[in-house]
């Protein structure tokens, strides 16, 4: 019998899901320890067999090429506000620059500057969000099916999450559905990432950036990558130290956000990450490779109370952080990124 628990992609637990989806108690327990232990001690896990079916991955890695290679002026007709709090339609090359826990706008506008990041992306959510209603191309015949695609794909990836989270709260010694009945809103962001070629020597150089260091603000994130590489995690046993998180076949990588490491009262990490130039990276021309890659951003509905869960504080170790509703703390963050 296979193991729950098939190695690790440089550091970061490689786990079989489907043991977890389809096996005894027991073993949902083992695969449920193995992922805290992961989440303990990275912040991060891969996922093999984890319930999205591979065709639907390839269909929609498929969707996000077809619609970045559209004209700029097309794209553009599905714009994202000018806000960050309105987080959905299409940003262009340079216009959205990750912060970490920056928020004074003087401070904002110099990140942005001296160092842009070099990505577009298209974000949607549920179709039906009054909050933050999607924006989409104006004509369907512009790129038939792609709206319809994905908005399957993110209703595919809502029920890997709430398995995820299932596992979650048992490794956490919780009820099954602590976690995923604060989910149920499914106040998530599915985003299409495409990072174009760019000048090798200007990435090394720190010229120009395709994603800095920074740690996610939701509750987990799924994330889909090509086979191009480029993902780093801070390492934990060496702060302001990166390793790779590779791409590994057929695996989805899962990582915690600001929220959950609140929500368990700093047990769970939710690690600095950043994408790189690839490791061993071949150039053409001195340009790098262009990338793409799919994360899923999951988040508790709006009015969500997050508060220090049971069993992750005593009197020895009591509660770091003030309760705070999801819906506030994400929008502070959402607002310092645009």
């Amino acid at each position: 019998m296979a193991s729950n628990h098939l190695g690790n992609g440089d550091g970061i637990a490689v786990l079989d899901f489907g043991v977890f989806l389809d096996g005894s108690e027991a073993k949902k327990q083992a695969v449920a320890a193995a992922m805290l232990d992961s989440f303990k001690k990275t912040g991060f896990v891969y996922l093999v067999n984890h319930g999205i079916p591979s065709e639907k991955i390839s269909s929609m890695f498929q969707w996000s090429k077809c619609f970045f290679a559209l004209p700029m002026e097309t794209k553009q007709l599905a714009p994202h506000p000018p806000s960050g709090t309105h987080h959905r339609g299409y940003s262009a090359p340079g216009v959205e620059k990750v912060s970490q826990h920056v928020y004074d706008e003087e401070d904002l506008k110099n990140i942005r500057t001296n160092v842009p990041d070099v990505k577009e992306s298209f974000e949607c959510g549920w179709e039906e969000s009054v909050s933050m209603p999607n924006i989409w191309l104006p004509d369907d015949n512009i790129l038939p099916g792609f709206k319809e695609a994905c908005l399957d794909f993110f209703w595919t990836c809502h029920e890997t999450e709430l398995n995820i989270l299932r596992a979650l709260s048992m490794g956490l010694g919780l009820s099954p559905d602590i976690l995923e009945k604060t989910h149920t809103a499914h106040d998530n962001q599915l985003r299409l990432l495409h990072y174009p070629s760019v000048p090798a020597k200007e990435l090394a150089e720190n010229k120009i950036s395709r994603i800095d260091a920074h740690s996610d603000f939701g509750s987990i994130t799924l994330l889909l990558q090509d086979d191009v590489g480029g993902l780093e995690i801070e390492d934990p046993t060496h702060p302001g130290r990166f390793i790779s998180a590779p791409p590994i076949e057929g695996a989805l990588i899962v990582n915690a956000g600001d929220l959950m490491m609140r929500w368990s009262n700093d047990t769970i990490r939710s690690t600095i990450h950043r994408v790189r130039a690839p490791p061993n990276m071949k150039t053409i021309d001195g340009m790098t490779p262009e990338r793409y890659s799919i994360p899923y951003f999951c988040s508790p509905e709006d009015r969500a109370v997050v508060q220090c869960l049971p069993g992750t504080y005593s009197e020895e170790n009591p509660p770091k952080y003030e309760p705070i509703t999801a819906g506030e703390y994400v929008l502070q963050r959402l607002a310092a990124t645009y």
